[in-house]
């Protein structure tokens, strides 16, 4: 990756699909005529640089958008998304081509710390996403190619803009002057899903599949999940995240429709530069107004290896939770809760990051709001394990403030996107390319 998202308005409708008419019998009975052979899976769809598309590969990448939304395709809509799939499939080449290119490795390792951080900003166990990979027939090789990709270009646009990245002082200064004239003014927290649709004659398949895509998270599909899979921006990977924004920050067509958004809502397709982009309006504020109570927290955490039955514990749980008493009575620091998350295997970090305590859930909100810091709270027991927490320091942040390195770090995202977009088209100008239907 997240939120309930509470519809804006009903995604357009696919196409609907004309019966045939009914044809009367032969007055004589005449012999079948034999069925169309099965398009074979390895039957070749693009050919880039050389490099081979199957079909395959598209239908594996077809079945992982199936799964990720959580939600049954019928087959002809799916054969309606296979030309945006095949065009996606495309770039993915172009751009392993240039990470190849430039020499660039990403480790196994690389590749499933982004897995496991997918899962814990989408709440999955770990390994929960590769598992719903293999039940549903998709090939867990899909996955891991596209996040390989992902994280190398990445590398690739570092380099790209080593020297072009540099934001000066007058940038942030120019900056600076915009946040303090825009104080009071709306400004909106973000994520998006961006359907890449460069060439007219392919807008009409990108409309196609990014109202799919709003069907699917109208139905419940986790909007972090479908942007870290679905999304062709450089915040995939984050699942869509965009931060907060000040209007002149968006595009136009964006900016006056989050205007009108309540919070949680998804849109329909946005047609913006390059393609389509599905927007979600997650928080509100105004510009240099935010404050908030932040609590930075250590957590230990016990796994259950199953899921409890609160009738019925197992030896294993019961031992958890006299582990998970005995952190509560024993430890009296941080670093002791981080000790004895570290002696309890790592399961899940010792620091969660830094709080809002107005954002968490009433429970919760209570029980951390009465911890004074350096005081563990008892044991908690969840469906997958007990839990421990402590708070370290309370403080009040106005969390809309916005210092020279905050500006200047927004200011490198919008030039490593915009670096992003303008690189792929030049890869596609040199490319050779043969797309077959």
């Amino acid at each position: 990756m997240r939120p309930l998202l509470i519809t804006l308005c009903l995604a357009a409708a696919l196409p609907a699909y004309a019966a045939s008419k009914a044809v009367p019998p032969p007055p004589k009975p005449a012999a079948a005529p034999p069925s169309a052979p099965a398009e074979p899976a390895d039957g070749i769809i693009a050919v880039v640089n050389g490099d081979v598309i199957t079909r395959a590969d598209v239908d594996n990448r077809a079945r992982l958008f199936a799964l990720t939304t959580g939600q049954p395709i019928a087959p002809e809509t799916l054969k309606l998304l296979r030309p945006q799939i095949t065009r996606q499939l495309i770039d993915d080449r172009l751009e392993m081509q240039e990470i190849q290119h430039r020499k660039i490795a990403v480790t196994d390792a690389e590749v499933a710390k982004a897995i496991g951080e997918i899962e814990q900003r989408n709440h999955l166990p770990s390994g929960g996403l590769q598992d719903k990979l293999s039940g549903q027939g998709v090939s867990r090789s899909t996955l891991i190619a596209q996040i390989r990709t992902q994280l190398g270009w990445t590398r690739v646009l570092r380099q790209e803009i080593s020297e072009r990245g540099r934001i000066s002082p007058g940038e942030i200064t120019v900056q600076e002057k915009l946040f303090h004239d825009d104080q009071g003014k709306p400004q909106y927290k973000l994520a998006d899903i961006f359907v890449a649709a460069e060439d007219p004659a392919h807008l009409n398949d990108a409309r196609k599949f990014a109202d799919t895509v709003i069907q699917q998270l109208h139905a419940g599909a986790p909007f972090g999940i479908v942007a870290a899979e679905f999304s062709q921006s450089q915040t995939a990977l984050e699942g869509g995240e965009l931060g907060w924004k000040r209007p002149d920050q968006l595009d136009p067509a964006v900016a006056r429709l989050v205007s009108e958004m309540p919070v949680g809502a998804v849109s329909n397709p946005v047609r913006v530069a390059g393609g389509f982009d599905v927007v979600t309006l997650q928080e509100k504020r105004l510009v240099g107004t935010d404050l908030a109570n932040v609590l930075t927290l250590r957590q230990a955490f016990y796994p259950f290896a199953t899921a409890l039955d609160p009738q019925n514990p197992t030896p294993e749980q019961r031992k958890a939770l006299l582990d998970g008493q005995a952190t509560s009575k024993n430890a009296h620091s941080c670093d002791d809760i981080e000790t004895a998350n570290k002696a309890a295997g790592g399961h899940r970090p010792a620091d969660p990051g830094a709080v809002r305590l107005e954002r968490l859930s009433g429970p919760m909100q209570s029980l951390l709001g009465g911890l004074a810091p350096g005081q563990a709270s008892k044991a908690l027991v969840t469906n997958d394990g007990i839990l421990v927490v402590m708070v370290c320091k309370r403080e009040q942040r106005n969390m809309a403030a916005m210092g020279r390195d905050d500006i200047a770090n927004q200011l490198l995202e919008e030039r490593v996107e915009l670096s992003s977009r303008q690189l792929q088209q030049d890869l596609k100008r040199r490319a050779l390319i043969d797309q077959r239907t």
